[in-house]
This record gives structure tokens, C-alpha cells and sequence, in this order.
């Protein structure tokens, strides 16, 4: 049984199965499905990971804590970010303009891992991390998740406890990103063409 198996067996939230309609992507199906990305995390092995981790968290919490409190006018990413900033609020749009950003980072590792069979985790990490958080970070910051990229396990361990039949993996797997990959896209385009985004 693959990792992706055990996620839907445990109904786990996955992003091939988040709604996403003409008022945006939904927010509770999201934020569940970005909570699992945190769990995939733990197959790296390496509490070096647990910044990554905890960011992630952190900012699932701020967006689920608004979902909360206005469910109304949070069914979507989008329609909850406008609302916030109606409200001259910036709390949840902060935390998933950095859970973005977590997870581009995510996916752009994993799916440079996918295509490039001979590349070490390590090095399709840290490339990720140039391409995506590094720019958003602190001096203070970069060391730690620069560890955290030489902590990487070998391609194989983390491939291995995937789990299930590698080929029917490197199809789930890249069927999961895709979606991951376009909704991040979407969301992060909505929130740049109408500037939430300045001075966060």
C-alpha cells in the first residue's frame, strides 16, 4: 500500500480532491489537504524538517482560525482573503501567502525529484529552495532551512517509503503535485493581481 493509499484510507484530505469552482479553491478542503503535506514531511526523517514543518502549521492555523470565525465569507481562499482585507485584516492573508509559498516550495522539489530519477533529494531541495523560499528569508532564516536541505535522506529511502508499486507511485505522486501545483498557482495569482500580497 503506497502513501497516497493510507492517506485516503484514513480519509485524508488530498488535493486531486479539493473542489475548486467559479468563487475559488475551497478553503476547508484546502487547508485539510495542506496538513497532509506537513505528514509527508515525516518520511524525510529528519527533524531538521520540523521548521518547515511548524511554518506550515503555523500558517494553516491562521487561515483556519479566520475560516472560523467568518465561514460565511471564507467558503474559498479567495473569497476569505477578500474579505479580510474589507475588514483591513491581514492576519490569515499573511498565513497563506507563506503556506504558498511553503508549498511551492513543496512541490517544486518533489516534482524536480520526479523528473530527474538521478538526482538526490538533497540537490532537488535545495535548487527548490533557491527557486522559491530563499528570497523571502531572513540571513537568519537561510542557514536553518539551508540544513535542512543537506539533511535530506537518500532518493531512495524517501521513494522506498512511498510505498506500493514505484511505477503506480511516480503516477500518484505526480498527479498530486499537478493539483497541488495548480491551485497554489491559482490562488497566488488572485492574490497578486489584486495586491494582498504588498508588504506581506
Amino acid at each position: 500500500m503506497s502513501y497516497f493509499d493510507q492517506v485516503k484510507e484514513q480519509k485524508g484530505q488530498l488535493f486531486n480532491n479539493v473542489h475548486v469552482t467559479d468563487s475559488g479553491v475551497d478553503t476547508t478542503e484546502f487547508l485539510d489537504a495542506a496538513a497532509i503535506v506537513v505528514q509527508l514531511f515525516d518520511l524525510l526523517g529528519n527533524k531538521a524538517f520540523s521548521v518547515v514543518q511548524s511554518d506550515l502549521l503555523g500558517n494553516i492555523r491562521k487561515v483556519r482560525d479566520r475560516h472560523d470565525a467568518e465561514p460565511l465569507r471564507s467558503s474559498t481562499l479567495e473569497q476569505l482573503v477578500a474579505a479580510e482585507n474589507l475588514d483591513k485584516q491581514y492576519t490569515a492573508t499573511q498565513g497563506l501567502v507563506w503556506l504558498l509559498r511553503g508549498l511551492e516550495f513543496t512541490y517544486k522539489a518533489l516534482l524536480r525529484s520526479l523528473r530527474n530519477p538521478d538526482e538526490e533529494l538533497s540537490d532537488s531541495f535545495s535548487i527548490a529552495y533557491q527557486e522559491s523560499l530563499k528570497q523571502f528569508h531572513s540571513f537568519v532564516v537561510k542557514p536553518i532551512f539551508n540544513l535542512a536541505m543537506k539533511a535530506c535522506p537518500y532518493r531512495k529511502d524517501f521513494y522506498a517509503k512511498l510505498g506500493g508499486d514505484p511505477t503506480t507511485v511516480d503516477i500518484e505522486l505526480g498527479d498530486w503535485l499537478a493539483a497541488l501545483e495548480r491551485q497554489v498557482v491559482q490562488v497566488q495569482t488572485f492574490i497578486q493581481k489584486h495586491n494582498y500580497d504588498k508588504g506581506l
